[in-house]
């Protein structure tokens, strides 16, 4: 029970924060000539673009543009909250401020862009990666005196691309025992097709 009026009080908490930030925000879009609707489209788009950044550092490795984006969004929305606190003359907003809130929509649109379409990084946790298969020692050399079985071109490609991939994720050789299973081919010519592997 005390779990759930603690994670009440931060809502609250975050709830009041986000209004106050969000109503300087919009005084300050609307000191700066944004009137209407405008002024109340930027603290969403402040707000969103920080959200937004905050995910993308969450769920990706390499999130160093997220963290830029993150900045940025923080950046403005505490320059609002500290401009509408009395440091700045809200009927007479200098030039360079009114720039830049009116450039701010097309830097928002460009990091909410990057942000949604920069593809992530496929990460993999270290506790899921395949342990590697012990190394097998060569066949025996009687396998040599087996009569030669035929391997279509393609199929020893298809075996190739399969080795390679085995031998990218494992870090060891692909054996006769598991190249045969992947391929569903029969043992002379999964033996066959390693030999020519090697």
């Amino acid at each position: 029970m005390f779990r759930t009026l603690r994670l009440d009080a931060v809502l609250i908490q975050a709830v009041i924060a986000g209004a106050l930030s969000f109503a300087h925000l919009h005084d300050l879009a609307a000191a700066a000539g944004q009137d209407g609707w405008k002024a109340w489209a930027y603290p969403v788009s402040v707000d969103l673009l920080l959200v937004a950044a905050w995910r993308r550092m969450r769920t990706t490795a390499d999130n160093r543009a997220a963290w830029v984006w993150f900045v940025i969004a923080l950046t403005a929305s505490l320059g609002a909250n500290v401009a509408t606190a009395g440091l700045l003359d809200m009927t007479d907003v200098p030039d360079w401020l009114r720039i830049t809130v009116a450039g701010w929509p097309a830097l928002a649109f460009l990091g909410g862009t990057l942000l949604a379409h920069t593809p992530a990084p496929a990460v993999m946790p270290a506790d899921s990666e395949p342990a590697p298969a012990p190394e097998l020692p060569p066949p025996p050399a009687a396998a040599e005196s087996v009569p030669a079985v035929a391997v279509p071109p393609a199929l020893l490609d298809h075996a190739r691309k399969l080795a390679d991939n085995h031998h990218a994720t494992t870090g060891t050789r692909i054996d006769a025992d598991t190249l045969r299973a992947r391929l569903g081919v029969p043992v002379p010519l999964a033996n066959a097709i390693t030999a020519q592997l090697t």
